[in-house]
């Protein structure tokens, strides 16, 4: 579904299976291997949304009854991108979902002079500006990584109408500024957080997700 007044973007349906999850994982008291596998299973959810969006074509198989069915199949090729440390939290599901997938990795921290986010290291497929990219992250608060790692694909070749930026939670800000930079990419999220605190920490949020989910 798409939300509204969010142009391009995709919100996950709000089910109570889905509230069960996120219960679990925006819980403090919740261990670090029901948080494992319980965002797990929101990820694959996002990952299989961002798959039904993507172009198809028909195609006409037989069965072993020897009918025909009138199918489809996927468009291209597909690339999963995790910005570095959390996003690879996600790749998992990706390849999950999608057999033989590329993975690519693009690492940006913040500056200690500046605050800003700066790009470290990047790492993609030669031909990626021919595929469709799952960008993959989290958590959408401010959208400053969100925004450079966006900005390192399209600069690579990749058409932002190709990029599907995946992430569990976001904000209303980090919305309105990814998209005020890229309004073509498609966000596919599973829960919109009514904003971010004085740290620009998003709320009520479930705290460091990649500290959650790679600490003990």
């Amino acid at each position: 579904m798409t939300t509204e007044p969010f142009k391009n973007v995709l919100l996950l349906p709000q089910t109570n299976q889905l509230l069960g999850l996120y219960t679990i994982i925006r819980n403090k008291n919740t261990s670090r291997p029901d948080f494992i596998f319980y965002a797990d299973r929101i990820i694959r959810l996002l990952v299989e949304e961002g798959l039904n969006h993507l172009p198809v074509e028909p195609q006409t198989v037989v069965t072993e009854t020897n009918e025909k069915f009138e199918g489809v199949s996927f468009q291209g090729k597909i690339c999963g991108v995790s910005i570095v440390r959390a996003g690879e939290s996600m790749e998992q599901g990706v390849r999950d979902c999608c057999r033989s997938v590329r993975i690519g990795k693009i690492l940006i921290q913040r500056d200690e002079e500046t605050a800003l986010p700066k790009l470290f290291y990047e790492k993609l497929p030669d031909d990626i500006a021919n595929r469709y990219v799952f960008l993959l992250d989290p958590m959408l608060a401010t959208g400053g990584s969100a925004i450079m790692a966006t900005d390192v694909l399209i600069k690579r070749g990749v058409k932002p109408e190709r990029i599907y930026f995946l992430n569990l939670i976001c904000s209303k800000e980090g919305i309105d500024k990814y998209h005020a930079a890229f309004p073509e990419v498609t966000i596919v999220t599973g829960a919109l957080d009514k904003g971010l605190d004085e740290n620009k920490y998003l709320i009520p949020g479930l705290g460091d997700f990649g500290d959650r989910y790679y600490c003990i």
